[in-house]
């Protein structure tokens, strides 16, 4: 039996059809610790629109990964209840570390899906050249100058100390809930437990790079061809005609503008363009002095995947989340990006070093920049010209995404485990990795002529000065 846990990107993802065939089960904290939680993340939200997006705030985020990760542990009716199902592997969320002491604890093997790029803050380490692979957070693409590479070292020797500091929020209860204790190795040695590494991503927005056997990108499990729209939808959609629409999303967890000026810019850009412009919005929150133009509609959710795939989509307008671009990847629709926090300043750079759209920071965004922009993605053929290519790149893949993960899964438990897959690189000491211990030790002979050679002339000199004496 296969277990999934963490991102319900992949709940069921290979019984399409067969609902009798899988349990799902749901885990909460309540009411209450969810209310809490999006209203502290309501605030984070509004220092997001200001561009004050940090480590801090990660940290902080992490931290409450870190007391979900505590509550569920202690839940002796949850935890008696999944090892009673003897799973024979599972399939993790590999951005939160709990679900690696979750998988230890229950003593299953586990592949690990990471929901980002390749090089993420908390993905196995890959063989990446800095002079031409960007680190996370360095906002580079693979087209570095004297300067950029400068960055991009700096910002290596930071990672692994990014890491260390968010592994020391979950250390204390790995400690208390894990029979042989938190593991000596860290974070570190629980990615390197995996039986293989699924990343939601490909080379159609991934900057190319050296692979291990133990990866394979599967990007595009939420792709699929597009549904025509709901009647009432689509009479919107008509109503302008050749001239289309735009999608504007900002994520799952971003439902609402919190900031006043940088709400009244959007709305105010969106005025000056021709097109319908449909918008993921929480209308509970709409401020009630804020007229709406005719040509903006506001929803509590949107089918994205069929209003992208509408013949009539001209342009999709998003946060920059890793989903998000491989939706507008996959049918070819022009982004402009408005990245918030996270891996979405990084997945912007790749979108835009491939073409496929423009970028603009919120704390820069004015009502004439907004539409300049719009009319400019628009008009230039070349971003629609890019998209079509990336698409087609991405559509061609021999293997559809999901199956791909399917077929890598059951490879993995038909050949018991992955061990196969992993180099014996991953069970070295950094210093052996890196050959330190060579390198010492080769310097150790030009050392000991260095030495042998300033013992000689100081004897020699002592000798001269001696005679002299005498």
């Amino acid at each position: 039996m296969l277990l999934q846990l963490g991102n319900p990107i992949l709940s069921g993802f290979s019984y399409a059809g067969r609902a009798d065939s899988y349990q799902l089960s749901t885990w909460s904290l309540g009411e209450t610790y969810i209310r809490e939680y999006n209203d502290w993340f309501l605030e984070q939200q509004t220092q997001f629109l200001l561009g004050r997006d940090n480590f801090d705030s990660f940290l902080k985020f992490m931290g409450h990964l870190s007391y979900q990760c505590d509550k569920l542990l202690e839940d002796k009716e949850i935890i008696t209840f999944l090892q009673r199902e003897r799973y024979d592997i599972t399939i993790l969320d590999a951005f939160n570390p709990c679900s690696f002491i979750l998988a230890r604890k229950l003593d299953i093997s586990y592949i690990a899906f990471y929901p980002g790029t390749l090089n993420g803050p908390l993905s196995i380490a890959l063989s990446s050249p800095v002079s031409y692979i960007p680190v996370f957070s360095s906002q580079l693409s693979d087209h570095m100058n004297l300067w950029g590479r400068a960055k991009n070292l700096f910002y290596s020797f930071l990672a692994p100390i990014g890491q260390e500091l968010i592994w020391s929020i979950f250390v204390d209860l790995a400690e208390r809930h894990l029979e042989s204790g938190a593991p000596p190795g860290g974070l570190e040695e629980l990615h390197q437990g995996a039986e293989l590494w699924a990343f939601n991503t490909d080379f159609s927005l991934e900057f190319p790079q050296p692979l291990m056997p133990y990866t394979v990108l599967v990007g595009g499990l939420l792709n699929k061809p597009a549904k025509p729209p709901d009647e009432d939808l689509q009479l919107w959609i008509s109503n302008f005609g050749e001239t289309g629409f735009i999608v504007v999303t900002l994520g799952s967890m971003v439902s609402s503008v919190s900031v006043d000026f940088l709400l009244m810019e959007l709305v105010a850009g969106f005025s000056q363009i021709p097109q319908g412009v449909i918008w993921r919005y929480d209308s509970r929150r709409w401020p009630s002095n804020l007229d709406r133009p005719p040509n903006l509609r506001l929803v509590d959710w949107l089918p994205l995947n069929d209003l992208l795939g509408h013949k009539q989509a001209r342009l999709f307008i998003t946060h920059g989340g890793q989903n998000s671009l491989l939706q507008a990847v996959y049918h070819a629709v022009p982004v402009l990006a408005i990245p918030l926090f996270g891996d979405q300043f990084d997945n912007v750079v790749r979108a835009e070093t491939k073409g496929l759209g423009l970028t603009i920071r919120p704390t820069q965004i004015t009502r004439e920049l907004l539409s300049s922009t719009i009319q400019t993605l628009m008009q230039d053929s070349r971003f629609k010209s890019s998209a079509l290519s990336l698409s087609r790149i991405h559509r061609s893949h021999p293997v559809p995404p999901a199956l791909r993960l399917i077929q890598w899964a059951e490879h993995i438990l038909h050949s018991g485990g992955g061990t196969h897959l992993r180099p014996a690189s991953l069970m070295q000491p950094w210093y052996q990795r890196y050959l330190l211990d060579l390198v010492f030790f080769l310097s150790l002979g030009p050392l000991g002529l260095v030495v042998l050679s300033w013992t000689f002339c100081r004897n020699n000199k002592s000798r001269e000065i001696h005679k002299k004496i005498q």
